[in-house]
């Protein structure tokens, strides 16, 4: 896209809170005072936070939504090339994480203007780094689909992903779909994520069986994140394992990168090819 270049434009992607309205950070909060224009997924939504920090709107709030985001994103294209400094938020943590703002930041980018962001806020992140599963690799999965093929295919995908899963459930399905995923993982762990940072958060943790059985008797409300253990894959043998790390370190990578490497290529635990690594160091007398 070739628009008419002005002055230092630029478009901030702000994470608002996703519950306790202090977790708002201070750049974040100074973006949105001093911003000439802020697109917002709910205007009403936003006039919330602003009143809350005492910000003036101005006549600043522009509603994008997913089904206006792409005819959106030519004006903010035209503004922060003339030089307006463009921010975008969503009704509650960081835009474009199943949140629009995708399309309008890839335009943003491809028309070779200036993108950049106030980290902050995400339930994934926030789920995930309170969950106790691995988080050293993860799949962030949305919404699941609510019925059909789509939804069996995915739940197929999910028997063999060794990778930590989250997810978003509505409320009014999270029983179900947890019962689904039951009968067909038995007990692999989860961790169901529910208002996180809000007032009544609550963390339940165990079996798929064990979490379905909570909200058995009673109505589940709120915002759901759901963490869900990665297969378990196959025991490697141990002589494949120092087979791989042995041909890395021949050819002159260090153990560090010797063992990452092999821990992707073998989907084993890096302890265990971190383990076998120093076996190797030890009988070589390195």
């Amino acid at each position: 896209m070739q628009v008419p270049m002005g002055g230092p434009g630029e478009f901030v992607v702000v994470a608002t809170p996703i519950g306790n309205l202090e977790d708002l950070s201070p750049r974040a909060r100074a973006v949105l005072a001093s911003a000439d224009v802020v697109y917002c997924e709910d205007t009403r939504r936003t006039r919330v936070l602003f009143s809350a920090f005492g910000l003036t709107p101005r006549g600043r709030l522009r509603s994008l939504r997913e089904h206006n985001e792409m005819t959106e994103s030519v004006e903010v294209v035209e503004r922060v090339a003339s030089g307006a400094v463009v921010a975008l938020v969503s009704d509650a943590g960081t835009p474009g994480i199943s949140d629009p703002g995708r399309r309008v930041v890839a335009a943003v980018a491809e028309a070779g203007l200036r993108v950049t962001t106030t980290p902050g806020p995400s339930a994934v992140v926030a789920a995930l780094s309170v969950s106790g599963l691995d988080t050293e690799r993860f799949v962030m999965e949305g919404f699941v689909p609510r019925r059909g093929g789509d939804r069996r295919t995915r739940f197929a995908q999910w028997a063999t992903e060794a990778r930590t899963i989250v997810f978003y459930e509505s409320p009014q399905r999270l029983v179900a779909t947890l019962g689904e995923l039951a009968a067909m993982f038995g007990d692999r762990r989860v961790v169901v994520a529910r208002e996180l940072t809000k007032l009544h958060e609550e963390l339940v943790r165990g079996s798929l069986r064990e979490v379905a059985g909570h909200w058995a008797e009673g109505e589940v409300r709120g915002e759901v994140v759901v963490v869900l253990e990665g297969a378990v894959p196959a025991a490697i043998p141990e002589t494949a394992v120092r087979e791989a790390l042995e041909r890395h370190l021949v050819a002159g990578e260090t153990v560090r990168d010797a063992v990452s490497a092999v821990a992707d290529e073998l989907r084993v635990a890096h302890r265990i090819a971190y383990d076998v690594a120093l076996q190797i160091r030890s009988e070589r007398g390195a």
